[in-house]
């Protein structure tokens, strides 16, 4: 009988955390949910679907490695990590201080390098594993009033890459997901107006919804041929 496959994601109390939790329980896997705000809406879903919710600061070293040591208590081998957690800040790169600057950066991309340090070994002595990086179109290219969302997200697909070539020989996977203008909490900053003209600026004409960004994480994880890539998933916002 085949063992059963295991997941991590962090960031799993937003809406496509959620959602993938979701999407990866539906394929099998046992899902554990990291979160660091609003525990409460991971433990709903985890409750239906027969997850473990863990709370982990990822900008933390210490707290990161307690989380991989009580994901691997439950669990056993974590086969898959999504590194899903993520800050934004809009406004005027002018108004911005130090200390807003380093916070998004301590999130979208330091949590992301002390995740995957974490996890590297055992897939490393297991020669097998994969890791998702979620990063943005505005990783790709750099968006208005988003310049150190833009830059840290940037920053995770030359993580990526980078990764992907150094752990390849050891048969571990690492692609990066950059979904596009999602329906989630994230963006519930942005007036109806703001949304309005974002969806007419997408070919499809219409956000996206955190169910198609978890598709698209499943399908990465999944393929066993894929690594080193950066998947837009953004109704054609942005086309590479």
């Amino acid at each position: 009988m085949e063992r059963r496959k295991n997941v991590l994601i962090t960031g799993a109390s937003g809406g496509i955390g959620r959602a993938m939790a979701e999407a990866f329980t539906e394929k099998g896997y046992g899902v554990a949910m990291a979160c660091c705000a609003h525990p409460q809406r991971a433990q709903d879903v985890a409750n239906r679907i027969g997850a473990q919710v863990f709370t982990c600061d990822i900008t933390r070293e210490e707290e990161v490695d307690a989380l991989f040591s009580a994901a691997e208590e439950a669990y056993g081998f974590i086969d898959a990590v999504v590194n899903n957690a993520g800050v934004s800040w809009r406004g005027l790169l002018t108004d911005m201080t130090l200390e807003e600057w380093e916070r998004v950066f301590a999130v979208n991309t330091r949590g992301v390098f002390l995740c995957c340090r974490r996890a590297l070994p055992a897939m490393v002595r297991r020669k097998r594993g994969a890791i998702l990086n979620i990063s943005s179109m505005w990783g790709q290219q750099g968006a208005s009033c988003e310049a150190a969302y833009s830059a840290s997200k940037a920053a995770v697909i030359g993580l990526t890459q980078a990764l992907a070539q150094e752990v390849g020989p050891s048969g571990i996977r690492v692609n990066c997901l950059c979904p596009g203008v999602i329906d989630t909490p994230m963006n519930a900053s942005l007036t109806p107006g703001e949304l309005g003209a974002l969806a007419e600026e997408t070919p499809l004409g219409r956000m996206g919804t955190p169910q198609e960004a978890a598709q698209a994480a499943v399908f990465l994880i999944e393929n066993t041929f894929i690594t080193g890539q950066s998947l837009g998933v953004n109704g054609g916002f942005l086309m590479r």
